[in-house]
């Protein structure tokens, strides 16, 4: 993998956040109910699933 395709994998993760931003949003409301996290918990999940499923969606794009 070089730098080109890493750089390029970024770039496209931008336009996948819109695509992502309800899977995080439900998963971090599904943490929520059932293990009770509190609110500064529950906006760091609901920033890493976005950006970690953003990424991924690019990742596939990118690949496939």
């Amino acid at each position: 993998m070089s730098s080109h395709d890493i750089m390029m994998i970024l770039v496209m993760t931008f336009p996948m956040f819109l695509f992502s931003i309800y899977p995080g949003i439900k998963a971090s409301e599904y943490l929520e109910a059932k293990y009770g996290i509190e609110e500064s918990r529950k906006r760091t999940v609901m920033v890493a699933v976005t950006f970690l499923f953003a990424l991924t969606l690019s990742s596939l794009l990118y690949y496939i």
